[in-house]
């Protein structure tokens, strides 16, 4: 199996968002979930109300049963997990799937996207949640 075979797996698992759409989920109460590297984060800006996880943490912050799971965080969340460009959340988000968080998604584009889409962007770097 190639990388892009496995990620169209993954992606098939989800109904993946765009940047106008994750906006109004994200206003609905939706929790998006920035993966990006704090270098990432800090010269391109953050999508404001995003959570910073990083990646090597995900499972534990948004794993419903995980002791160590984000505040408020249930199995019902909706979840837009966002990287770069839409790939790196695309596999993030079907590992949340396997995790019992059935509506985890990513957000098409990811945050390049969102910019591209003219949506808001402040200044990034704030550290990831522990």
């Amino acid at each position: 199996m190639t990388v892009d075979e496995y990620l169209e797996q993954a992606r098939a698992e989800l109904d993946r968002v765009g940047p106008a759409e994750a906006r109004r989920l994200q206003e609905d109460g939706a929790l998006l979930v920035d993966i990006r590297p704090i270098a990432n984060r800090a010269a391109e800006g953050e999508i404001p109300g995003s959570v910073p996880v990083e990646r090597i943490h995900l499972e534990w912050r948004l794993d419903p049963a995980s002791d160590h799971r984000l505040p408020g965080l249930d199995g019902d969340t909706k979840v837009i997990v966002l990287c770069n460009e839409g790939y790196a959340s695309s596999l993030a988000a079907r590992d949340l799937h396997r995790l019992g968080l059935k509506t985890a998604t990513d957000l098409v584009g990811g945050f390049r996207g969102w910019v591209a889409a003219g949506l808001p962007v402040v200044a990034g770097g704030r550290p990831a949640v522990p």
